[in-house]
């Protein structure tokens, strides 16, 4: 098998999302309610979710639990799912993201079918709604600015004060709301609120907005409105005409449920079933869309798919696979409350998806020369090397081999510590698949740095394999110098170097927890093979982690992208530093 992708492309992942991944240890809280709702026949035994991503940033690590739960819960109900923007503020939206988003949702396993819906194809009747409960008594336009009603909206102990036009004539707020859409007025000049309860003790419900004008031409229906629908008033009812039946978000959601309902019951149409669970929050991650996008418009990174970003076209520039990704989801699971997860724990998901995926390759990124002085000069030989030592199917390649060779500089010691079983002058090791190898000499250059070493090798170790049944401990990767392919290797830490990046001391912001160490730009030698390596492939370089060929990459100088370390070195560098 060659150096080419085998993962499918991103349409060929729809049937990607197991059935029992997120339930091996039993039903969650929200598994067990879908099963009691069919049991009860509340939704004729149907079972319909969706993913509504408002189209104004990339998706995140976030997005993909509620991705993996509404199509996952879909597929394991015999239900659907659909895919809906809610595209309610043209201000912030754009389809650059409406494009990005459908490509993260289906890279990692969501399959909405024919289902691609969009909020703004539901405006003319939301609006129709809305003139209803003008026609009810239900909505009223008021002329209080958007910091009056904050102001006078009360607070968790005092009630809030009525809106001096709150008690409007049906008449008049008709004839307000339908002159707010012709384009009459300004913007915040007016907003359509609702008429509840002022005296609540859920702020949600104080008279919320429910229209605002914005003279901004949407990415969609283009300058047709001026007026556009608030996201809590858009999403219930958009919910109710796609016949959705558990309405899945997050705890930040939980006291909107109340005007979910009021809504719906109000205006009296289908009623889905609101549930919040825990979003994801994540050691060393901020996961604020707000934080991200102010990552990307002030540079802090190259983009929203720059690597170090938790984005999901970041993970998936980063080589990360989205098995992985539903790996994880399965095992951080849900809950009610909120609470934190490793980094570590992620890192864990890919390093054990890869470890199966992932063909093993040569490189070497911090070189010094080797120079095998009983090897004939000029001589070439190739050694068969399988890609995977678990798989066969991987198939192997030809890696050429030659006097002189790039070790990694690690791997050899002057004076070695106790246990060191690589390199050192008098010592013999097996270069993998290749040959045994003793030190002689280590020559130093004038700052007294190791220039290069010299050493013999036994003709007939040939494979790595012991002529004479002798052991050799230590076994290490190399390169052929004379045939080695330079590389730009990009080695990613965690972007911020705290656990909780969202908090700062006084006077501080996040951008303050910045890792200045967060990238490391190198040069590094690849065995030739890799040339020939698809943009996206992600590999092992053997004994030093998985790596991603990058699109940044050239012909003459591939760029590769560090996914993961071979084990969990942040975690035991920073109980170091500790």
């Amino acid at each position: 098998m060659s150096l080419e992708s085998r993962s499918a492309d991103v349409t060929d992942h729809n049937d990607a999302l197991p059935a029992t991944e997120a339930s091996r240890a039993g039903l969650d809280f929200i598994r067990t309610r879908i099963h009691d709702d069919n049991v009860s026949r509340r939704f004729e035994g149907r079972v319909h979710t969706r993913f509504p991503p408002e189209p104004n940033g990339y998706l995140h690590l976030g997005h993909a639990k509620s991705i993996c739960l509404n199509f996952g819960v879909a597929k394991e109900f015999g239900g659907l799912c659909n895919l809906r923007f809610d595209d309610t503020n043209p201000v912030k939206e754009d389809t650059e993201y409406v494009d990005a988003i459908r490509e993260d949702v289906r890279w990692l396993g969501g399959d909405w079918q024919d289902r691609l819906f969009y909020a703004s194809d539901y405006f003319a009747q939301l609006y129709d709604y809305a003139e209803q409960l003008i026609k009810m008594g239900k909505a009223y336009v008021d002329d209080l600015s958007a910091d009056e009603i904050r102001q006078w909206r009360g607070t968790l102990t005092e009630p809030g004060r009525e809106s001096p036009w709150r008690n409007r004539s049906i008449e008049e707020n008709l004839d307000l709301f339908r002159r707010m859409r012709a384009g009459e007025f300004p913007d915040g000049a007016k907003v359509l609120r609702a008429k509840i309860d002022m005296a609540s003790p859920n702020l949600v419900m104080r008279d919320p907005a429910l229209y605002r004008i914005r003279h901004t031409a949407h990415h969609r229906t283009g300058e047709t409105w001026c007026i556009y629908p608030m996201y809590d008033y858009t999403h219930c009812l958009s919910d109710s005409l796609e016949g959705i039946t558990h309405s899945l978000c997050t705890l930040e959601f939980v006291n909107n449920r109340e005007l979910y309902d009021w809504v719906l019951d109000t205006l009296g149409v289908y009623h889905p079933q609101q549930i919040e669970f825990a979003r994801l929050n994540l050691t060393y991650t901020v996961l604020s869309k707000r934080k991200l996008i102010q990552l990307v418009q002030e540079g802090h990174v190259s983009g929203w798919d720059d690597p170090r970003m938790p984005t999901l076209s970041g993970l998936r520039r980063r080589g990360v696979p989205p098995e992985a990704l539903r790996e994880f989801c399965a095992r951080i699971g849900l809950a009610r409350a909120d609470s934190t997860v490793e980094y570590s724990m992620l890192e864990f998901c890919i390093r054990e998806c890869l470890n199966v995926q992932a063909p093993r390759v040569m490189a070497v990124l911090n070189p010094v020369k080797v120079i095998i002085e009983n090897y004939p000069d000029g001589q070439v030989e190739e050694f068969d090397m399988p890609y995977h030592p678990e798989d066969a199917s991987y198939g192997s390649r030809k890696v050429p081999f030659s006097r002189e060779l790039y070790i990694e500089r690690d791997d050899f010691r002057l004076e070695p510590p106790k246990k060191f079983h690589r390199l050192y002058p008098g010592a013999e090791v097996r270069l993998r698949y290749a040959y045994f190898i003793t030190c002689r000499e280590a020559v130093l250059d004038e700052a007294g740095q190791i220039k290069e070493l010299r050493c013999v090798y036994d003709p007939e170790s040939r494979g790595g394999q012991s002529p004479d049944g002798r052991k050799v401990k230590g076994t290490i990767h190399w390169v052929s110098a004379a045939h080695a392919l330079p590389a730009e290797v990009r080695l990613y830490e965690q972007l911020f170097a705290v656990e909780n990046p969202n908090v700062a001391p006084e006077g501080k912001t996040f951008l303050d927890n910045l890792n200045p160490h967060s990238l490391r730009v190198i040069r590094a030698w690849l065995e030739p093979a890799l040339a020939q390596a698809e943009t996206g492939r992600t590999v092992q370089f053997e004994r030093m982690g998985y790596f991603c060929k990058d699109k940044d990459s050239l012909p003459e100088l591939p760029v590769f992208n560090r996914t993961a370390t071979l084990r969990d070195s942040w975690t035991k560098q920073e109980k170091k530093a500790g």
